[in-house]
C-alpha cells in the first residue's frame, strides 16, 4: 500500500451508536400495525436491503404505511442518540483538513441517511453518499463506484465498518476492510473471522492509525 487514497465509512455502529434508534423504528411500525415481533437480534438479522425493503417483506400488504410510521419514529429516537464517537469525528475532521477524499456507503435507505447526517451535522462531510437499496445488500457496488468516481487504485482506499457483511463488501470490492468494534453492538469475534485488514476495539486507537496512515502513505501498518 502506498497510500491513503480515500477513506469510505458505514454509518449505523461505525459513525454512532444509532442502531438502538433503528430497532426502535423497526419495531414500532410492526407494532402499531399488526406486523411480526422481532427482538433486536432478529431485527439486526434482517439488514441487508435498506428499511423500505424490510418493510415490505416484513409486512408487504402494508408497507408503505409501516414506512412512513417507521421514518416518524426514527427521527423521535435519533434524537436521543449521543453524538458521533469522538475519536471518529475527529479523525473525519483531521482527513477533510487534509484533503483526503471521504465518502459514505450505508445499507440505510435515504432518508434515514439524509435524518442521520443532518442529525450529526455531517451534511458537508462525505464527497459521495450511497444509500441501500429495498432489493438487497448493494454495498460492493456502490464502494466501487465511489473508488471509481476518485480515479484511485481500490487497494488504496479504505472501507470502515462494524459488521461482516461490511467487510465481505470491502474484500469484494477490493479496498482495505477495516473493522469497526468500537460500539457496544459489535461482535469482535465475527468481524476477526473475516479477516480484515485491520480490527479495533477503541475508536482512539483507530483514529491514531487512520491518521498515521495518513501523514506517512508508504505503508499501513
Amino acid at each position: 500500500m502506498r497510500r491513503l487514497a480515500g477513506a469510505i465509512f458505514d454509518l449505523d455502529g461505525t459513525l454512532a451508536d444509532t442502531l438502538p434508534a433503528c430497532y426502535a423504528a423497526f419495531r414500532a411500525a410492526c407494532d402499531k400495525l399488526g406486523g411480526p415481533r422481532y427482538t433486536d437480534a432478529e431485527i439486526r438479522g434482517l439488514f441487508g436491503p435498506s428499511e423500505e425493503g424490510m418493510v415490505q417483506r416484513a409486512m408487504p400488504d402494508r408497507w408503505q404505511d409501516a414506512l412512513a410510521v417507521l421514518l416518524e419514529e426514527y427521527r423521535r429516537h435519533l434524537a436521543l442518540c449521543p453524538r458521533v464517537f469522538p475519536p471518529v469525528a475527529s479523525a473525519l475532521e483531521q482527513l477533510r483538513r487534509w484533503r483526503i477524499p471521504l465518502a459514505l456507503v450505508t445499507g440505510k435507505g435515504p432518508q434515514t441517511t439524509a435524518m442521520s447526517l443532518s442529525h450529526f451535522g455531517l451534511d458537508e462531510t462525505f464527497e459521495h453518499v450511497e444509500t441501500g437499496s429495498p432489493v438487497g445488500v448493494v454495498k460492493a457496488a456502490a464502494i466501487a463506484r465511489v473508488v471509481a468516481a476518485w480515479g484511485v487504485a481500490p487497494g488504496e482506499v479504505v472501507y470502515v465498518g462494524d459488521a461482516v457483511a461490511d467487510m465481505q463488501a470491502a474484500d469484494q470490492a477490493g479496498v482495505l476492510g477495516v473493522a469497526a468494534a468500537w460500539a457496544p453492538s459489535a461482535i469482535e469475534a465475527e468481524l476477526a473471522a473475516t479477516r480484515p485488514h485491520a480490527l479495533f476495539t477503541d475508536a482512539a486507537d483507530f483514529e491514531a492509525w487512520l491518521l498515521a496512515a495518513a501523514r506517512d502513505s508508504r505503508s499501513f501498518r
